[in-house]
């Protein structure tokens, strides 16, 4: 999500590294980096400008502490590269906040009205069937109204999102959308439904027939709501298509959608600027669960490499049981888990989404070395190689021989290095994990968090209640440092973790009788040495 803007703030926290204070000189050199990501992202000029000028305005002249006393000596605080990105995120926030996700609801007992409006290609049905989902859970019950009559297939499609949603969907030949809507209106009454949402029809552009026709709408059934599903791949036009709606409609605010697929995306930073109007959601994926209350914070530290632990979190409450989860984790974390755990666990990874969206939340994975991504297949192809073990196996990895290994390999149609490869992760991992159960800090010490950790108590706020104890007060000298030397080969490593590296080799059935051999010999020779003292 927004890979050119990231790389901006990246560079010129580079520029900053071991730099004492913010002078204007190297302040106006880093944000030569930012102007041009920027630009890049398709981020509005004005917008860009004044972004600038704020963020230098508040950086130019702090002298920041690049060392400070403490219990065990001197040790680092905080650079003028973290400050300054501090400052960013800040005004990162402020440029898409404040956060105004609610919607207005009507008295009852009339339904609440939302009226979904945008251009063809949007995702406009989708999304309207994504917020009825959303509305769903809240413990509403939606009413939806197919009113883009002239899109082929648009009625067909909300109709097959409505019987997987089991909510009705009203629809009627020859009748014109402002009379199909007031007709939708009064079906919500006798239907007992609370909220009604009209997918109204779009155009290819902006057209003076399509917004005369969407103004009747509004005349018609008054709704409290008025969204304007906008594709963020579209660049500036979408933010003078957001412009030209607000301005005959008068909006109550936004859904961005496709935020996922590509990496400008700048209208997220700039719609709101523009039009006053704050942005309600974001559709990030296909399915009807993509959608996300808009938080500035969660993106403006996605943005940053800082991830959003939020976000993370919110993703995995709605896809797992807390009672399981939490024995899921007092077994994994002692490292006793089997190959039938390992899969269980895949398959709650593919039911939060996307793996590069997931790590893209994920603090650990900010310093991946750019360009490097995860593919979600891969996931599929561990299912299929547990898949033809046999339940031993699964219970019992070390029971996998070269000739079990062999079986293993034709029936999951994988090659031999992909399925030893995925028993030197699983093993590894196991140890991993029994390591960080018997020293719960470890997590706290791995790079990412550290940069979280930071930017949090820079803003005045109290990191026990995000980390507890332990990292709140946590000495920087026992965090490895993001940028200094070795910090790919760290990445990588947090990398080989979650799959990554290539396939190591396993050893042979005879390899691993000569190497019991060999520890039964040095067994026998400390014996021996014992017995001669």
């Amino acid at each position: 999500m927004l890979d050119a803007v990231t790389k901006g703030f990246r560079a010129a926290k580079n520029k900053l590294t071991g730099k004492v204070e913010l002078t204007e000189e190297n302040i106006d050199d880093a944000l030569g980096d930012i102007r041009r990501s920027l630009l890049e992202g398709d981020v509005e000029l004005t917008v860009a400008r004044r972004f600038l000028a704020r963020v230098k305005e508040k950086a130019v002249g702090e002298v920041v502490a690049l060392r400070a006393a403490g219990k065990t000596g001197k040790r680092a605080v905080a650079t003028p590269g973290d400050h300054f990105i501090k400052i960013c995120h800040d005004e990162l926030e402020a440029l898409m906040g404040p956060v105004e996700t609610g919607l207005t609801f009507a008295e009852k007992p009339r339904p609440t009205g939302i009226m979904m409006v945008g251009l063809q290609g949007s995702g406009k049905t989708t999304t309207t069937a994504k917020l009825a989902r959303h509305l769903i859970d809240k413990g509403h019950k939606p009413l939806l109204v197919a009113a883009d009559i002239y899109r082929p297939a648009a009625v067909d499609q909300l109709r097959k999102l409505g019987e997987k949603l089991s909510i009705p969907v009203h629809f009627a030949d020859g009748v014109r959308p402002p009379e199909l809507c007031r007709q939708g209106l009064a079906q919500a009454r006798e239907k007992h439904c609370d909220v009604v949402l009209y997918d109204t029809a779009g155009r290819l552009a902006i057209d003076a027939e399509m917004m005369a026709e969407l103004e009747e709408v509004k005349a018609t059934v008054a709704p409290e709501n008025i969204l304007l599903v906008c594709d963020a791949m579209i660049g500036q036009d979408a933010v003078r298509t957001a412009v030209e709606f607000d301005r005959r409609l008068s909006l109550s605010g936004f859904i961005l959608t496709k935020l996922d697929g590509d990496a400008r995306g700048g209208a997220a930073l700039s719609i709101k600027e523009v039009t006053g109007k704050p942005i309600k959601f974001l559709g990030l994926g296909e399915g009807l669960d993509k959608l996300e209350e808009f938080r500035p914070e969660g993106l403006a530290s996605r943005i940053l490499g800082f991830g959003d632990v939020v976000g993370l979190m919110k993703d995995f409450e709605r896809v797992v049981d807390e009672d399981k989860a939490e024995k899921d984790a007092e077994k994994i974390l002692s490292g006793k888990f089997d190959l039938n755990d390992f899969v269980e666990q895949i398959k709650l990874v593919k039911k939060m989404g996307s793996i590069n969206d997931l790590l893209e939340k994920f603090p650990l994975f900010g310093e991946l070395p750019e360009g490097m991504t995860f593919d979600d297949k891969e996931l599929g192809r561990v299912e299929a190689i547990i898949a033809s073990m046999t339940q031993k196996e699964r219970q019992n990895p070390d029971l996998l021989n070269d000739k079990r290994i062999a079986r293993v390999v034709k029936g999951s149609g994988q090659s031999k290095a992909q399925v030893t490869g995925l028993l030197h992760r699983f093993f590894g991992m196991q140890k991993v994990m029994r390591q960080i159960g018997d020293a719960p800090g470890l997590l706290s010490r791995l790079p990412g968090f550290r940069q979280i950790a930071q930017l949090r108590q820079m803003k005045g706020m109290d990191m026990k209640d995000l980390f507890g104890n332990e990292l709140a007060g946590l000495s920087p000298e026992m965090i490895p440092q993001a940028g200094g030397k070795g910090s790919h080969a760290a990445a990588m490593a947090r990398a080989r973790l979650m799959g990554y590296a290539p396939p190591a080799r396993v050893m042979s059935d005879d390899e691993k009788d000569r190497l019991k051999e060999k520890r039964k010999r040095e067994r026998q020779n400390k014996k021996k040495n014992r017995r001669r003292k």
